[in-house]
């Protein structure tokens, strides 16, 4: 990681709430917020709402946490991708030190508050979250290997279990479930944007699939990955929080992603460079909106559930 950086900035001025905001990436914590949510209202156990809302704070406030540990240690390559230098810290607007203690602190307030709203389960999966993303992914994989984000991407599907944890104190096959969804949505996910960006990928040397193992390689293996993943989303239907809802809703989701799969999987370079890699733009947007419409799915069965709505049952 390196040490010092070039500021992008013509006058140094003292950070504000906005920078150190943006340091937390509230785009990627708006994901764990909402997949830890659902893990929660969809336990068999009720909370008392203020315990509910006071947890999936913590929960917020360590994904922040290991988001701004993240961009600590990426400083260096940060400044290096187009798609990265308007950070806090390339931009010069936030310092490696500042955002250091910030994450550190964050992380250290968010396990213990966590473990005393809620229970010490839901705590300690929490600090492994958080210990996973800043240190294993980032400070490790990141760096070494092409798998980075399949590994890795265990820290981004934690969320889902922590909810349950914070609810019923256990971990369920329903939990699991969850977790795995979004465990093997990462990759595909993640890849159809380092496609695009793979340029970023080359010039700060680290070993995205498309860099170590070519992009032709990388959308066979979305397209492998899409499949894989279709009967695990499909799975929650036959469990409690499944039902009949789910399961057609599912089915409709997973043609939506497997056809945007499956188009990127037969194109080669050529064809993504003349129309601007339109059709890998489109499955990474297709992707965000099949995850949280998965998710969304499962609330409003639980949702029809507790509505007493028979028929969803079956």
């Amino acid at each position: 990681m390196a040490s010092a950086l070039t500021t992008n900035m013509d006058t140094p001025r003292d950070a504000e709430f906005g920078d150190y905001y943006e340091l937390l990436k509230p785009r990627v914590m708006s994901l764990v917020i909402f997949t830890a949510f659902v893990g929660l209202i969809v336990a068999p156990v009720g909370v008392h709402p203020f315990v509910g809302l006071a947890s999936i704070l913590c929960v917020a406030i360590g994904a922040g946490a290991s988001a701004a540990l993240n961009m600590w240690w990426d400083a260096d390559i940060d400044h290096i991708m187009a798609r990265t230098q308007k950070r806090p810290i390339p931009s010069g607007r936030v310092t490696e030190g500042e955002a250091l203690s910030v994450g550190v602190g964050l992380s250290i307030m968010s396990v213990a508050m966590l473990g005393l709203f809620a229970n010490w389960l839901s705590a300690g999966i929490l600090a492994f979250t958080i210990f996973f993303y800043a240190v294993i992914y980032t400070m490790w994989l990141k760096r070494l290997t092409p798998q980075n984000i399949v590994i890795g991407g265990a820290a981004g599907a934690f969320p889902p279990i922590i909810g349950w944890a914070i609810a019923t104190g256990s971990i369920s096959v329903e939990s699991v479930l969850m977790f795995l969804i979004i465990f093997m949505w990462t990759p595909p996910h993640f890849w159809a944007l380092a496609i695009f960006r793979n340029e970023d990928y080359v010039n700060a040397d680290v070993p995205m699939m498309p860099v170590a193992a070519g992009t032709a390689s990388t959308r066979r293996q979305i397209w492998w990955y899409t499949v894989l993943l279709t009967p695990i989303a499909i799975a929650p239907a036959f469990t409690s929080i499944g039902g009949a809802f789910y399961l057609v809703v599912s089915v409709a989701l997973s043609i939506m992603f497997l056809k945007s799969a499956w188009v990127v999987s037969r194109r080669d370079d050529a064809a993504a460079a003349a129309d601007k890699h339109q059709a890998e733009v489109k499955l990474f947007k297709v992707s965000l909106i099949y995850l949280f419409a998965l998710f969304t799915t499962i609330l409003i069965q639980s949702a029809l559930k507790t509505a007493g709505y028979a028929w969803v049952l079956v």
